[in-house]
C-alpha cells in the first residue's frame, strides 16, 4: 500500500476498514473529561470486551443458585469450552492444547517434563534480554538439575552495535551448540524489541539436533498466525491478557505436541490431570489423561476463564487472517509516518514483527510521560524503549496519525 501523510488519508483507511465495527465490542478508556484515550498498550493488557460482564455474571448467578451442584453440571468441564478455539488460534489439534494456571507456572510445569539434561546434552538456549520471568524459570530449572546457569545457559546475543538477532545467527548457534543443547526455549516475539522469530525454521534446526524446542508465545498468540502442530514444536505456553483481551491475571494456554501425550517421563501431578472417567474414584494411583490435559494440576478458575470465552468469541468470528492483515497495516502505517515526520526516532523493531513497534528516543522516559499526559496509553521498558502496539480489533488509523502528531510535539517542544 502507498501511504500518504495527511489525516484525511487516515480517515479514508478507517472508512475502508472491514474490522472497524469491532471497536464497539470493547470498553474504551477515557480521560477525566470523558475524551477517549488513544490506547496502544494491547501488547501489555488488552481492553475489556463488553460481553465479559455478562459472561462472569452468568457464572456468579449459577454459583449463587446451584452452589456445589454447578460443579458437576457445568464447571467440571468448563475449560473444554476453550479447547477448539484455542487449537484453531495456535494451529494445533484439539488434544494438544489446554488452558490452565498462569504463564510462568506453566513454563515450570513444561520444563519439569521436557528439560531432561544428560551428561553432555544439558544446556538450554534462550535469547539475551528475554522477559525476566523466562530467565528466572530457566535458571531455576537448571539449578534444580544440579547444573549452574553460567555453564548450562546459552544466550543468543545480537551482533555488535545491533539491537536484534539475525535469523542466520540463531540457526548457526543451534548448529554449533546442537550436540549439547537439551532445550531451545525462545520467545515467539521478543517483548522488548518486538522482533518476531521464524519459529518454523528454528524448530526444524532444533529437531535436526535432537533438541527439545519450546516457545514463550506471550506476544505471539492473537498477534500472529501460528501452526505449532505442523511446525513440530514440542511445547509452548502463553498468556491471554495481552492481545487476547481476557483481563489481568487471566489463565495461560499450553500446547504439547501429540507425540508426547503418552508421556512416561517426569511431570508434576495433580488430580485434574487424572483420567476423567475415574477421577472421582479417588485412587492414589495416577492415571493420566493422554492429551495436553494430562499436565493439569487443579480444576479450572471459572471466573478467570469466563472473560477469555468472551474474547475468544470475537477472535473466532473475525479469524486470524483478517486480524493479522489489519495489524500489519497499522504498524506499517505508523512506521511510515514516523519515518516521514520523525527521522530521528529509531524504530528498533524489524520488518519481521507483529503489531508492536519499539521506539528508541533520546529522553525517552520524559517523552513517554508527556504522551501519557496527552492521552496516549503505551508503555515504557527500561533501559530506553517506548513500546507502541495498535490492536487490530479496537484501534483506528486516525489514532495512529494522532499519536505520531503528539509524539512529534513531545520531541520538538
Amino acid at each position: 500500500m502507498i501511504y500518504e501523510k495527511s489525516r484525511s488519508f487516515a480517515q479514508i483507511l478507517d472508512k475502508q476498514d472491514s474490522l472497524a465495527t469491532y471497536r464497539d465490542e470493547f470498553h474504551y478508556p477515557k480521560d477525566n473529561y470523558n475524551n477517549e484515550l488513544i490506547y496502544f498498550a494491547g501488547n501489555s493488557l488488552g481492553l475489556q470486551p463488553k460481553r465479559v460482564h455478562d459472561y462472569i455474571t452468568k457464572e456468579l448467578f449459577i454459583w449463587s443458585e446451584k452452589g456445589v451442584l454447578g460443579q458437576e453440571e457445568r464447571w467440571i468441564s468448563f475449560h473444554e469450552r476453550l479447547t477448539k478455539s484455542t487449537a484453531k488460534l495456535v494451529g494445533a489439534l484439539n488434544q494438544e492444547v489446554v488452558v490452565m494456571n498462569a504463564l510462568t507456572v506453566n513454563i515450570h510445569l513444561l520444563l519439569i517434563s521436557f528439560y531432561q539434561p544428560k551428561k553432555k546434552k544439558y544446556k538450554i538456549m534462550i535469547e539475551k534480554d528475554a522477559f525476566p520471568s523466562d530467565y528466572y524459570a530457566v535458571k531455576s530449572q537448571i539449578k534444580l538439575h544440579g547444573f549452574e546457569p553460567d555453564s548450562a545457559l546459552i544466550e543468543l546475543i545480537p551482533r555488535k552495535n545491533e539491537k536484534i538477532l539475525r535469523h542466520e545467527d540463531i540457526i548457526s548457534a543451534i548448529e554449533t551448540h546442537g550436540d549439547e543443547l537439551a532445550v531451545i526455549y525462545l520467545g515467539g516475539v521478543n517483548y522488548y524489541t518486538g522482533q518476531a522469530f521464524d519459529l518454523e525454521q528454528i524448530t526444524k534446526a532444533g529437531k535436526e539436533k535432537e533438541s527439545i524446542v519450546g516457545f514463550n508465545l506471550a506476544h505471539s498468540v492473537g498477534n500472529l498466525p501460528l501452526s505449532l502442530h505442523d511446525w513440530g514444536v514440542d511445547f509452548s505456553s502463553w498468556c491471554t491478557y495481552k492481545y487476547l483481551c481476557a483481563g489481568p491475571g487471566s489463565p495461560s494456554g499450553v500446547f504439547i505436541h501429540e507425540r508426547h501425550h503418552e508421556w512416561d517421563g517426569p511431570r508434576l501431578l495433580g488430580w485434574w490431570g487424572h483420567n476423567k472417567d475415574t477421577r472421582f474414584e479417588m485412587s492414589s494411583k495416577f492415571d493420566p489423561i493422554l492429551t495436553a490435559e494430562g499436565w493439569q494440576i487443579s480444576n479450572a478458575p471459572i471466573m478467570g476463564m469466563a472473560p477469555l470465552l468472551a474474547s475468544m468469541a470475537i477472535y473466532n468470528k473475525v479469524g486470524m487472517d483478517a486480524i493479522r492483515k489489519k495489524g500489519k497495516n497499522l504498524s506499517s502505517y505508523m512506521e511510515y509516518l514516523i519515518t516521514q515526520f520523525l527521522p530521528s526516532v529509531n524504530i528498533i523493531t524489524p520488518k519481521s514483527r507483529g503489531c508492536q513497534l519499539s521506539l528508541s528516543i533520546s529522553g525517552g522516559k520524559d517523552i513517554y510521560y508527556y504522551l501519557l499526559r496527552n492521552g496516549i496509553v503505551c508503555d515504557w521498558r527500561n533501559p530506553d524503549v517506548i513500546r507502541v502496539a495498535p490492536h487490530p480489533l479496537f484501534n483506528k488509523y486516525c489514532e495512529v496519525f494522532d499519536f505520531v502528531k503528539i509524539l512529534r510535539n513531545a520531541i520538538e517542544r
